[in-house]
Formats: structure tokens, sequence, C-alpha cells
């Protein structure tokens, strides 16, 4: 997702799409240790996702 998109998001919206991200990775790793997943660089693209959401809302904490 992209950063403009992200600004465009309520605090609620990133803060769900953070959580629903982190359930993903989890099932992700998980099912990579078992067996391995077609394209692992999914589990990568996820984190980010995930950590782009967390810096936008730390942005808008410190902004207020």
């Amino acid at each position: 997702m992209k950063v403009k998109e992200i600004k465009e998001l309520t605090d609620k919206e990133i803060q769900e799409r953070i959580d629903a991200g982190k359930d993903e990775l989890l099932r992700m790793k998980l099912s990579h240790s078992i067996s391995p997943i077609d394209n692992p660089s999914q589990i990568k693209k996820v984190r980010k996702d995930i950590a782009r959401f967390m810096t936008e809302l730390r942005e808008r904490e410190l902004k207020n």
C-alpha cells in the first residue's frame, strides 16, 4: 500500500490493518516453517506494510 493511500485512512482503520497484518504475518511464518511457501518475499512485504502503518500512526500522534 502506498503512503498516500495510508494518509487517507482514519486512525481506527490503520489500527485494524495493523492487527490484520500481524495476524497474517504470524500465519505466514507458521506455514513457512512447516512447509516452504511459494513466495517467501511476501513475508517481507507484510512486515513493511505493518511498519508503514505504525509509522503513520506515530506521525499523527506526534502532530497532536
